[in-house]
């Protein structure tokens, strides 16, 4: 297994024992950030353009300056270096973090950013369907709120955080959230797919999920294979418990498929042939 051993810091590699960041770093302090989780087979990085183009939206969403290694994509081959570095030749979880550099308190300074990236080694160099269905449920204790901020990958996790611990509480495999019109938005770290007969759904953007890298890609295969798609109507409890089947989607498990619902139960036969199909498409 590999060493992993070194993190890459504003286009520098440093050891991870010997390198920290300033109790002042904006991230820490106000959540003043944003993170890519992306999927890696050795040094053949997943989607890096999409995750880039993701990445950017969200920078000039926050009015933080787009450095010109990240504008021109170079940063993709420093990453490369640091898997080498780290001697990463099989699955990786690559999370390439943005940060708004310290000063000022609520009101920056300036909107210069920092970024940092790690590396981890993960069991599944491609896409695998996991062997037993997951057991979910809705978690409605806090609504997502739909605003400019809903789609992107941000610091602020907040949300997440109290959905993995109501997850975990219960025992599921994951947990539904949903925004304040009480419509489905998304799983606590994937998109949502609905499949009934031959219509595969989607929340919609406007309702506030994030903006999945894996969700465009599923959309693509699912058009290219004659399913129809609905990706503008808002989904509720209704159809999540007359859907024949449903599945989450991420950057890293590619596709994991739901068995269980309450008391209604789902097939997995869309999930097993788009992972087949995601692996093609990638590997």
């Amino acid at each position: 297994m590999a060493i992993n051993s070194f993190i890459l810091y504003n286009g520098s590699y440093h050891y991870i024992d010997e390198f920290g960041l300033s109790f002042k770093n904006r991230a820490f302090c106000y959540g003043d950030a944003l993170f890519e989780t992306i999927h890696a087979n050795g040094t053949e990085i997943q989607f890096f353009e999409d995750h880039i183009a993701r990445l950017k939206y969200g920078m000039k969403i926050l009015k933080m300056e787009v450095p010109t290694i990240i504008e021109t994509g170079f940063i993709e081959k420093e990453i490369i270096k640091l898997l080498h570095k780290n001697k990463l030749y099989q699955g990786v979880r690559i999370r390439l973090s943005v940060f708004r550099n310290e000063g000022g308190k609520y009101t920056p300074t300036d909107n210069n950013i920092s970024y940092l990236v790690e590396t981890e080694y993960i069991d599944n160099d491609h896409y695998e369907l996991n062997q037993k269905g997951l057991i979910i449920d809705i978690f409605k204790e806090i609504r997502k709120p739909v605003n400019v901020f809903s789609s992107l990958k941000s610091a602020n996790a907040l949300l997440y955080v109290m959905a993995g611990s109501y997850a975990k509480e219960k025992n599921l495999g994951d947990c539904i959230l949903l925004n304040e019109k009480e419509n489905i938005v998304e799983g606590i770290s994937s998109n949502i797919f609905l499949v009934k007969g031959d219509v595969l759904s989607t929340p919609p953007l406007k309702d506030g999920p994030v903006a999945g890298i894996m969700r465009k890609q599923i959309l693509k295969i699912a058009d290219s294979n004659g399913l129809k798609i609905n990706f503008e109507d808002s989904l509720n409890e209704t159809h999540l418990l007359s859907a024949d089947e449903v599945f989450l989607t991420n950057s890293i498990s590619g596709i994991r498929w739901v068995l269980a619902y309450k008391d209604r139960r789902y097939f997995s036969n869309i999930a097993h042939q788009f992972i087949e199909k995601l692996n093609m498409l990638v590997f």
